[in-house]
């Protein structure tokens, strides 16, 4: 049987395998993800095209280390509606910050999957959810900081959905999976093409 790795440590994805009942194991991908999301985004390319990218580097990394393996990159990106790009706060001060920002707008979210195997991408999918953030005020922000930091600093958009992050939010577009951080459901369909599932 083909074994499944999981190209991260993200607690969020790892959740969603477990739960679905996929047998996997995680490995930390240990790539410069700051520096290569930086240059991507210096050469101008697009929240989609940017989590794709960065789903398949993770993939690619662990696959050259596990022969024989199917390896599962996955990243998410985060557009205000002007396009501004969110990354993880980096202190709580940050996530104020982008809480502010993402008050009363809506913003996307784009989850990729790449799926790689001996060293090259066999498989992928990028899905995009849209959500809307109800008007946020000041007292709301710092008592959901009180609660929520510093478990969603590892977060874009600075919310656990699962968690006190729903209140963020009017309403949702979308697959829940993708807001979580994987296309869970295509990733299934094409496990189960590779016979890691039974279909």
């Amino acid at each position: 049987m083909t074994t499944l790795v999981l190209a991260s440590q993200s607690a969020s994805r790892r959740a969603m395998l477990d739960a679905a009942g996929v047998p996997h194991e995680a490995v930390a991908a240990q790539v410069d993800e700051a520096s290569a999301k930086q240059s991507l985004i210096a050469a101008g390319i697009s929240a989609r095209d940017l989590s794709d990218a960065l789903a398949e580097l993770k993939a690619l990394k662990v696959s050259r280390l596990a022969p024989g393996a199917l390896v599962l990159g996955g990243d998410s990106i985060v557009a205000l509606d002007d396009g501004t790009l969110l990354d993880k706060p980096v202190s709580r001060e940050n996530a104020a910050e982008h809480l502010r920002m993402m008050s009363g707008r809506q913003h996307d979210i784009y989850s990729a999957a790449v799926i790689a195997e001996g060293g090259r991408a066999v498989w992928r999918h990028v899905d995009r959810a849209r959500l809307f953030v109800r008007p946020l005020s000041e007292p709301f922000i710092e008592s959901y900081l009180d609660r929520e930091w510093p478990a969603i600093a590892g977060c874009v958009g600075c919310f656990r959905i699962e968690g006190p992050g729903v209140q963020l939010f009017s309403r949702t577009e979308g697959s829940h999976f993708t807001i979580l951080g994987m296309p869970l459901l295509p990733i299934l369909d094409y496990l189960r093409v590779r016979g890691v599932l039974t279909s």
